[in-house]
């Protein structure tokens, strides 16, 4: 569900390295190079904001559907842009829809999936975010003797947003949404659906309790005053973490070696596309093996999570002896 996203934003990295070939302008401007990348950026904080609204007035499924049309939208303009202004435009596209199914998909599994499978579910869903990436550059390798490389590199994108929204039009509304809209019998339905028999019952009080409380609270809220809750020093304390966990993480720069590790890859004397392409297929799997050395984290014994640290500071010494071994080669 968010993997398509993702693959749709790593896959620019590497299709930038064609259309700098392609279009003159591109090249020679650095500016519009980070506009084309970046522009998806400023779309998908558009598209969580409006998302919120879109959630709360027509539903998680109407939400990623929508998300979905945008999505495809975006790929189709990119493909076709004759020139950057409108590859741009299908950049904030594919933005806007990057944004709504980024909040929306976790929302959507934790409220219409068992409780049994649900943090499952989650985990998959945070490990695709990497995972999507990783896809991105198979998707680049495969693609670089294509006729009019990057347009198959971004376009391809729209057939999982075509193939998502098919698959959605399956799929139930979450039952809690339902639920709070007063569409009670609905939402009993589906809980029928998803649970056995046996525990149909419990998970319908549960839901009608945390309604009511999520209901309450939202009553008492508007008698709380921002200035003072920020005065609190618990609350003050998990704000401070929880946003400096955000900045920091951008300031250690991930994002920009997953957007230009190709280009950072040339301007480290690699010539050849295909070969800054591979070299950042590397990187990528890295990022998402991370993924999963973090979720195997929480299931070992401490002996084994030390074997694991050790071969995971293993790895990339071997991968810079590796990438080493092809610049000889290519020099």
């Amino acid at each position: 569900m968010f993997m398509h996203p993702r693959t749709m934003l790593g896959v620019i990295s590497g299709a930038l390295l064609y259309i700098r070939d392609d279009m003159k302008s591109v090249d020679r401007k650095t500016v519009l190079q980070e506009s084309i990348v970046s522009m998806a950026v400023l779309g998908a904080i558009i598209g969580a904001a409006i998302g919120g609204w879109l959630n709360d007035r027509y539903g998680r499924r109407s939400a990623l559907l929508f998300a979905d049309v945008l999505f495809f939208i975006g790929a189709v303009i990119m493909a076709a842009s004759p020139g950057p202004a409108l590859l741009i435009i299908g950049r904030v596209f594919v933005g806007f829809g990057v944004g709504m199914a980024s909040m929306t998909s976790p929302l959507y599994i934790s409220e219409a999936s068992p409780a049994k499978i649900r943090g499952a579910l989650v985990s998959t869903n945070a490990f695709l975010i990497t995972g999507g990436q990783f896809l991105s550059y198979l998707i680049n390798l495969a693609l670089t003797r294509a006729p009019g490389t990057w347009r198959w590199m971004l376009g391809i994108a729209g057939v999982p947003a075509f193939l998502q929204f098919f698959l959605m039009l399956f799929l139930p509304e979450s039952p809690r949404w339902l639920y709070r809209k007063g569409r009670e019998e609905e939402a009993k339905t589906i809980l029928r659906k998803i649970y056995p028999a046996d525990e149909v019952d419990s998970e319908i009080r549960d839901l009608k309790a945390s309604i009511d409380k999520e209901i309450e609270d939202e009553v008492d809220s508007e008698k709380i005053n921002l200035i003072k809750l920020c005065k609190t020093r618990t609350v003050r304390r998990g704000l401070i973490a929880g946003v400096g966990l955000q900045v920091f993480q951008q300031f250690v720069g991930i994002n920009t070696v997953m957007y230009y590790s190709p280009t950072i890859v040339q301007l480290a004397g690699i010539a050849s596309n295909q070969t800054a392409l591979l070299l950042s297929l590397v990187i990528a799997g890295l990022n998402a093996l991370g993924s999963i050395e973090f979720s195997i984290r929480l299931q070992l014994t401490l002996r084994w999570l030390k074997l694991l640290s050790l071969a995971m500071e293993i790895i990339p010494v071997l991968i810079t002896i590796l990438q080493r071994m092809l610049l000889l080669g290519t020099a």
